[in-house]
């Protein structure tokens, strides 16, 4: 598949822990080559029948860019989560990266 943006902007060891069975935690480190203005976005479905969700609080670096998110009042069910983080730059395409999760383990 060709994917648009440049070369090592995706995001990298993106993870998610979760807490007390309700706080989910995700985080991500920057793309190697993705430009200082890079702002990342993320999305996730907890199952194909439910609407993606943005972060709604974000966690972010010295320079305000967002580094991971905090979900509450999470319900995790059986099937793989899908995560998607996009990025935006005001110079270049950034790829997107996207996983599927096992959440319940």
């Amino acid at each position: 598949p060709v994917f648009a943006g440049m070369n090592g902007s995706a995001i990298e060891n993106f993870s998610c822990v979760i807490y007390n069975i309700f706080l989910m935690n995700c985080t991500w480190q920057a793309g190697r080559d993705a430009p200082a203005d890079t702002q990342y976005f993320l999305y996730w479905q907890k199952s194909r029948e439910d609407n993606q969700m943005e972060c709604q609080l974000y966690i972010l670096d010295e320079n305000h860019r967002n580094m991971g998110c905090i979900f509450q009042n999470v319900s995790i069910g059986l099937e793989k989560a899908y995560f998607l983080v996009n990025g935006s730059s005001k110079d270049s395409l950034i790829q997107f990266y996207d996983e599927y999760i096992d959440l319940y383990k």
